[in-house]
């Protein structure tokens, strides 16, 4: 279990939150699964991924039903602080306010660059860590998301040391206290993560999800 995930770490209610989010993000890990069913052709491009996850499956009422996500809402691209999130879920039973919801950033990766500066890698970071620790996306619950969307054939776990040698020596603004470790949201799912960032005076919990559309991607 991964340690920092527990009521003495997080304020009352924190646990609840947490499984509440990795609910969602077992769904989400079921569409993936059946994008890879469907042998689909998607381009490599992260908002065109990102809406096929959406309005293929979340915003789909069957899915809704069959995957138990009635009572939550799905948006794509809504504007936040001078920013634009990927996708904000909204629990609606009960809806505690306007402002609670969760993030989800999307954002592409691949095997070029992988240190670098200017490689995907470090896009995931500066483009989707950080804009949750510099709170140009907010946190409301104090756990957000995140969705690598692989495109190229690489080892995944082997990109994840790559991104947290990053978080580490190039991106000090994040705040980062425990890097990317493997969590297990669902069953045979090898690459689901969680990381753990200073923000304020508490902390702030990243789940990430490393999903494999490599075969997909023309």
């Amino acid at each position: 279990m991964f340690k920092e995930l527990n009521a003495s770490s997080y304020a009352h209610k924190s646990i609840f939150y947490n499984a509440e989010f990795e609910g969602v993000l077992s769904k989400i890990i079921a569409c993936y699964h059946l994008i890879l069913k469907s042998k689909i052709v998607l381009p490599n491009n992260e908002n065109s991924i990102r809406d096929h996850i959406l309005y293929t499956y979340l915003k789909k009422q069957w899915f809704k039903n069959e995957y138990q996500l009635t009572d939550y809402l799905f948006d794509p691209e809504l504007p936040e602080n001078n920013g634009r999130i990927d996708i904000r879920v909204i629990p609606v039973n009960p809806l505690i306010n306007d402002d609670a919801y969760f993030v989800i950033e999307c954002k592409r990766l691949s095997a070029q660059n992988q240190m670098g500066s200017s490689g995907l890698n470090s896009e995931y970071i500066k483009e989707g860590v950080c804009r949750y620790i510099s709170k140009k996306y907010t946190s409301y619950f104090g756990v957000s998301g995140m969705i690598g969307l692989v495109v190229d054939s690489i080892d995944i776990k082997k990109n994840v040391v790559f991104i947290n040698d990053l978080l580490v020596k190039s991106f000090t603004e994040s705040n980062t206290t425990q890097g990317l470790k493997y969590y297990p949201v669902v069953p045979n799912f090898d690459y689901s993560y969680c990381s753990i960032h200073s923000i304020g005076h508490g902390n702030l919990i990243i789940y990430h999800l490393m999903l494999d559309l490599s075969k997909n991607i023309k």
